[in-house]
């Protein structure tokens, strides 16, 4: 199978059949073999008979449901793990992005051997103050801080060689942040395209403000993942050790000023720097302790790392 397209969806009846009989035109235009498969997390109108009946008349079509919502990175995790294609191909259900880039996405993964294809919504049609200057911000932030050079980690139109979304686990809100996860599990092999962005046809956005928060968030937590997963005490024992130093030099000035400049003055635990040198050396302490139960946390987890080989060596003819 070429493509697996895979689409989470929430609440977006009226826009399935048009984006399924135009997603079905572009492949059969361009004698692709495809399977298309939705992802209905929790809709609360008939999105779900809607699927159904498209499964129905086109065996290529495949509906999974969800219990209630549970958000877009597990319905895409789930779709990963069913999907069969050497390509796949995530995009939005609600139109705003155009299935004439899919092949054009394909070809970029099969003819150069990138692992991943990231769409870029250069021209946006979305409101500049709630969508548009918030998602530039976002952006920003977010090549800063993954030292990826993505002008749009938001966009949900990308193209996946199928060895990166089967090495890769998508949690939580982690959905913004694929590519980063790729790269941490050794795919580099990462680029750009300027895709088209479509004006929003039908129903209201499901993303309010909430989302860019929460995406700087995730962004804070995919950085120290990204950088101390493997070694928390590198983190957790260099901010012990400092604030233990911190606390341990208040309290050896207050031992010095109490024996030789100042004995007859007040005692030790009367003065404020007595209450920080405590402070540090107990919060340095804990933090020390954070380290070290993660190490061990980290030495005895039952399950076994991914990993990637990229060659292996060829058994010698006898």
């Amino acid at each position: 199978m070429d493509i697996s397209v895979v689409i989470p969806l929430l609440d977006e009846q009226d826009s399935l059949v048009e984006l399924h009989d135009w997603i079905a035109q572009v492949m059969q235009s361009n004698q692709l073999t495809y399977e298309l498969i939705f992802i209905d997390d929790g809709s609360r109108d008939d999105s779900w008979a809607i699927i159904e009946d498209l499964s129905q008349k086109n065996p290529s079509v495949y509906g999974l449901r969800f219990a209630k919502n549970f958000g877009k990175s597990q319905a895409l995790h789930a779709g990963f793990e069913r999907a069969k294609g050497e390509v796949v191909i995530t995009m939005d259900a609600d139109l705003q992005d155009c299935p004439d880039e899919i092949p054009k996405l394909y070809q970029l993964i099969k003819n150069n051997d990138h692992d991943i294809v990231s769409g870029w919504k250069k021209k946006r049609y979305d409101a500049f103050i709630t969508k548009n200057f918030p998602s530039k911000l976002f952006n920003w932030a977010a090549r800063r801080i993954s030292g990826l050079s993505l002008h749009d980690f938001n966009c949900g139109l990308k193209a996946y060689k199928k060895e990166v979304i089967k090495s890769i686990e998508v949690y939580g809100e982690m959905h913004r942040y694929i590519p980063v996860l790729a790269v941490n599990a050794g795919f580099n092999n990462i680029v750009e395209k300027v895709v088209v962005h479509q004006v929003r046809k039908y129903g209201k956005t499901k993303f309010g403000m909430e989302r860019f928060i929460n995406g700087f968030l995730d962004l804070i937590t995919i950085w120290f993942v990204s950088r101390f997963a493997k070694r928390p005490m590198h983190f957790f024992g260099f901010l012990g050790v400092l604030m233990f130093v911190i606390g341990f030099g208040f309290a050896f000035y207050l031992g010095l000023d109490k024996l030789y400049f100042n004995p007859s003055g007040r005692l030790i635990a009367e003065r404020p720097e007595f209450f920080i040198a405590l402070t540090t050396m107990v919060i340095g302490t804990q933090f020390f302790v954070a380290g070290f139960l993660g190490e061990i946390i980290l030495q005895n987890k039952n399950n076994k790392e991914r990993y990637r080989i990229t060659d292996q060596t060829k058994p010698q003819k006898k």
